[in-house]
């Protein structure tokens, strides 16, 4: 029998009601003769309230007693959906992340998934009974309850869908798929029937948050096919698929972009080997991501300036930390800008079509808008601009790629 896995997140539990929509869908495919094993989120906006309350009672907290709390809003989700499938007929359980168990290492807010064991689940499987997974939880070395981070419940799906075997899994939303562009944004954007691994990968890193980049990288390592489908309609979604099953790759398959950016310039560092080591090294110590770098020489050959980005939200702490670690080398002056915005274009045809990123600099470049720092790998190109241009570049680089929708 084929086998699949369907996650549903937050919005498409949002209420009881919501939750028997989501138990038809479900019912639908146990009657098509499919294995079935859910996934599920907390309702939509429950999460946040459990952090805000967390925060409230002590702003410094046990990030143990932090997973706690945070962690019940997928159990009561998939005990009601559970319910919901035995009231319209079919055999259903719920099950925590301790239960299955999935089993993580001891980094407690930011969890990583080691294994999943999935005997007893098969045993269910085998019985036409339907598990409810709670997205997003495992447990510890420890023993104690762990959480994986916001989006975990993308990798806990497709993590679960690897350990079955799965022959699918199906991540449903509150988008029809997954798109060339946001549609809020360019009104011209259209949802793509497939697309490769890499490409949303690197669609998930740089910015669209349709899908968690965790659970895509399982999904590639595993070979599991998903598709992104959306909760309130019928049509199908987008399948995330190896490379060698879509016929034709597009130089560009869609654009991404990122506000939560800032950009950091040391002045006047000294052009001598391992300066760099000493700059990003207390960076990497303090856990603090770097993204794009430009190195410039100065003209005498003696000094250069370092500019690369970091997210907003380390901005603070990267300052601190590089005031602190200034004994380690000398520069003069150190300038922060939170107003930019990394805009990318993505695509695994660029690997054999020149001009891609000529096209992109020469569009900007048309529309008066100047990039600040550039970041390439074999199927992405990725730009620093100022925030203001971002609906404008996105919707001028959407058209100059033969992306926009008939």
């Amino acid at each position: 029998m084929p086998r699949i896995v369907q996650k549903f997140g937050g919005t498409s539990v949002a209420d009881l009601d919501r939750i028997r929509s989501v138990a038809a869908r479900v019912k639908a495919e146990v009657e098509a003769g499919n294995e079935v094993a859910v996934v599920v989120s907390a309702m939509a906006g429950v999460t946040d309230e459990l952090v805000e309350w967390t925060s409230q009672m002590a702003p410094l907290h046990d990030a143990r007693e932090y997973d706690t709390i945070v962690s019940s809003g997928e159990q009561v989700t998939a005990g009601l959906l559970a319910l919901a499938l035995q009231e319209r007929g079919v055999v259903a359980r719920s099950w925590l992340g301790w239960q299955v168990p999935v089993r993580t290492d001891g980094m407690h807010g930011k969890a990583r998934l080691e294994r999943i064991e999935t005997a007893e689940l098969e045993t269910r499987l085998a019985r036409k009974e339907v598990p409810v997974v709670a997205g997003f939880q495992g447990i510890g070395p420890d023993g104690r309850i762990t959480t994986l981070g916001r989006g975990g419940s993308d990798t806990s799906a497709v993590a679960l869908a690897a350990a079955l075997g799965a022959d699918r899994c199906d991540i449903y939303t509150d988008v029809e798929g997954i798109f060339t562009a946001e549609p809020r944004i360019v009104a011209k954007a259209r949802k793509l029937d497939k697309i490769t691994y890499e490409e949303m990968l690197e669609l998930a890193s740089q910015g669209a948050r349709v899908l968690d980049a965790r659970a895509v990288q399982i999904a590639m390592k595993h070979r599991v096919p998903m598709q992104v489908l959306s909760s309130f309609s019928a049509t199908p979604g987008t399948f995330v698929l190896d490379e060698g099953k879509i016929v034709e790759a597009h130089h560009v398959s869609g654009l991404a972009y990122s506000r939560n950016e800032a950009k950091i310039t040391v002045t006047h560092v000294a052009d001598r080997p391992g300066v760099a080591a000493a700059l990003f090294g207390p960076l990497a110590e303090a856990n603090i991501n770097v993204d794009m770098i430009v190195q410039n020489v100065s003209p005498d050959g003696k000094s250069t300036d370092m500019t690369f980005t970091v997210t907003e939200d380390d901005l603070a702490r990267t300052i601190e930390v590089l005031k602190g670690a200034k004994d380690g080398f000398e520069y003069d002056t150190l300038l922060a800008d939170s107003n930019v915005v990394k805009i990318s274009v993505i695509g695994v045809g660029m690997r054999s079509h020149a001009g891609v990123a000529l096209r992109m600099f020469k569009t900007l470049a048309d529309k008066g808008i100047n990039i600040q720092v550039i970041s390439t790998s074999e199927i992405k190109i990725s730009v620093l601009i100022e925030e203001e241009y971002t609906e404008l570049a996105l919707r001028a680089l959407h058209t100059a790629y033969g992306l926009d929708a008939d």
